[in-house]
C-alpha cells in the first residue's frame, strides 16, 4: 500500500479504513468477531488508518477496534473523536469543555486498549466552548503523551484558522466525493496554505457511488441513509444518478469498478488527502484498497471535470446539518 502523509509527519496508507458500520447507521450490523477479522485483514493488506469515534455506539466502535488492533499496535495508526455528551449513554447534543475532553481521551484509551491516541479529531464544533480552550486542552494531553496529533472533523474555516494557531492541527476531516465538492470552496485552499492533511469521510457517497444503488432501492429500517434528503427523495437519487453513469463510463475503460474510480478520483486532488472509505466485507475491502493503483491520467480528469455534475440534495437531515461549521 502507498503511503502519504498527514500535517507535517503522520505517515499513513493512502486509503484508512473507517469502521463506524461495524457498530451502527448501516444494517444488517456484523458479528463483533467478523469485524474484528476484517479489521485485522485490512492490516495484511497495507492498510494502518483505522478511523473510530467515541459516539459511534456509543463506545462499542472503539471496543471493537481496541480489540482488534491491539496485538498489532505498534503497525497502525488509530483515530478516534471526542465532543458529544455522553454520559448518559447516548448523545445530548455537542460538549467539548475541557474537563469533558480530558475524561473523553481517558475512555478512549482504555477502550482502544493503548496508552495513546495517534489522532484526536473533535467531531463537531461545539459552539460553546471557544476553540482556543478545546485546541489549548488537547496541546496539554499531546505534551502528557496521550495524544500525538490534533484534528478536526467538519469544522470551518474560521475555526480551523482558531485551531491552529494554538495547536498545529494535522488533519481535517470532512465528508468528500464525487457527490459532494463543498470542501473545494474554501476548505481545501486554507488547508493547503497551513499544511493540514484531509481526510474525506463517505468518499464513496455511503455506497451510492458504487453503482450498487438506483430510484427504487429500499435500505432496511434503522438505515442511517433513510434520514439523508440526498436518499430519501427519488427525483434527487435520479438525478445524482448521472455521476454515476460517469463513473461506470470511465471504469469500463480502466477495466475498473466505479467505487475504484471514486476513490482514485479523491486520491488524485491532493497528495495530502487521504480517504477512509468504510466497509464490513472483505471483497469490498480489497476493491477499495485496490484504487489506490488506480491511475487517472490528466486526460480522464479534464474528463470527469468537463462532465462532472454537481451532487443534488441535504447530505444530512437539518438536525445534524445545524452541526456542520460553515
Amino acid at each position: 500500500m502507498k503511503q502519504r502523509t498527514l500535517g507535517e509527519d503522520l505517515r499513513v496508507s493512502a486509503i484508512g479504513l473507517g469502521c463506524m458500520g461495524m457498530s451502527q447507521s448501516f444494517p444488517p450490523i456484523p458479528d463483533r468477531n467478523d469485524s474484528i477479522a476484517l479489521i485485522r485483514s485490512a492490516v495484511e493488506r497495507g492498510v494502518t488508518f483505522f478511523d473510530t469515534a467515541q459516539v459511534y455506539g456509543p463506545f462499542d466502535n472503539e471496543e471493537i477496534v481496541g480489540e482488534a488492533l491491539e496485538p498489532l499496535r505498534d503497525q497502525v495508526v488509530i483515530a478516534t473523536k471526542f465532543g458529544f455528551e455522553l454520559s448518559t449513554g447516548t448523545s445530548t447534543g455537542t460538549d467539548s469543555r475541557p474537563e469533558t475532553i480530558r475524561s473523553s481521551v481517558e475512555g478512549s484509551l482504555r477502550r482502544l486498549r493503548t496508552d495513546y491516541i495517534d489522532l484526536l479529531y473533535q467531531h463537531r464544533v461545539d459552539p460553546n466552548t471557544p476553540m482556543e480552550d478545546v485546541a489549548g486542552t488537547v496541546k496539554e494531553l499531546i505534551e502528557q503523551g496521550k495524544v500525538r496529533h490534533f484534528g478536526l472533523s467538519e469544522s470551518g474555516v474560521q475555526n480551523i484558522r482558531r485551531a491552529h494557531a494554538v495547536q498545529p492541527v494535522t488533519a481535517l476531516q470532512s465528508e468528500y466525493s464525487l457527490w459532494w465538492r463543498e470542501p473545494e470552496e474554501a476548505i481545501l485552499p486554507t488547508l493547503e496554505e497551513l499544511g493540514i492533511g484531509f481526510v474525506p469521510f463517505s468518499p464513496l457517497g455511503k455506497g451510492f457511488l458504487t453503482g450498487k444503488i438506483d430510484v427504487d432501492t429500499e435500505f432496511e429500517s434503522g438505515d442511517f441513509r433513510n434520514t439523508i434528503p440526498r436518499f430519501t427523495d427519488r427525483d434527487t437519487r435520479r438525478a445524482n444518478l448521472a455521476i454515476v453513469e460517469l463513473a461506470k463510463t470511465i471504469a469500463e475503460r480502466k477495466g475498473a469498478t466505479p467505487a475504484q474510480v471514486a476513490l482514485a478520483w479523491v486520491l488524485a486532488q491532493k497528495p495530502w488527502i487521504v480517504p477512509i472509505p468504510g466497509t464490513t466485507k472483505l471483497h469490498r475491502l480489497d476493491e477499495n484498497i485496490a484504487a489506490a493503483d488506480l491511475e487517472l491520467t490528466a486526460d480522464d480528469l479534464r474528463e470527469i471535470a468537463a462532465a462532472l455534475p454537481q451532487g443534488q440534495g441535504a447530505r444530512y437531515a437539518e438536525a445534524q446539518q445545524r452541526m456542520i461549521d460553515r
